[in-house]
């Protein structure tokens, strides 16, 4: 009897020290952080009013080479633009610079959660607009806390950092 006990003993104790490791190894676990940097178009030109998709202008262009300095130290996985040339033409000194194809998006029909989830880990540049930019750093948070941009904002910063779905926020201004 006195065997049975001792084998149950030593039993629980080989337990206790594997489930004891097993724990370290869970609280060990490296954070899953994603980054999304949101940006709002270049100045675009505006001598027609009547164009509803004008390219950039000179100052434009410069700014969009900018914000590929700006970018160059970070490590990107994914560049996102809406459809429009002003758009395309912000994301396209960065994408050229890091190699990166930009990828269409429709600010209006993104699924917040969906695209958290399959970009999980990754640092994203998303490039919008004075309304649309603000709009889906709020859906990513999940709270309604940035309105539209004002119009000739087009040097603000949304970095949207979440750490084992936690998720930070703030603006930097490139002026």
């Amino acid at each position: 009897m006195h065997k049975f006990f001792s084998s149950i003993f030593i039993l629980t104790m080989c337990l206790i020290v594997v489930l004891g490791c097993n724990k370290d190894k869970e609280e060990k676990r490296e954070p899953v952080i994603s980054t999304f940097y949101f940006i709002r178009h270049a100045e675009k030109d505006r001598s027609d009013p009547e164009n509803l998709d004008p390219e950039l202008n000179q100052d434009g262009l410069g700014r969009a080479i900018r914000w590929a300095e700006v970018f160059d130290p970070i490590v990107l996985d994914a560049i996102y633009s809406t459809n429009y040339e002003r758009t395309s033409m912000t994301a396209a000194p960065t994408s050229v610079k890091k190699d990166i194809d930009v990828k269409y998006y429709d600010p209006g029909a993104i699924d917040a959660e969906a695209f958290k989830a399959e970009h999980e880990g990754l640092n994203v540049l998303i490039v919008g607009h004075s309304n649309t930019t603000p709009a889906l750093v709020n859906k990513i948070l999940g709270v309604e806390k940035y309105g539209p941009m004002e119009d000739d904002d087009n040097s603000s910063l949304f970095i949207v950092r979440i750490i084992d779905s936690e998720a930070t926020d703030f603006v930097l201004n490139m002026d």
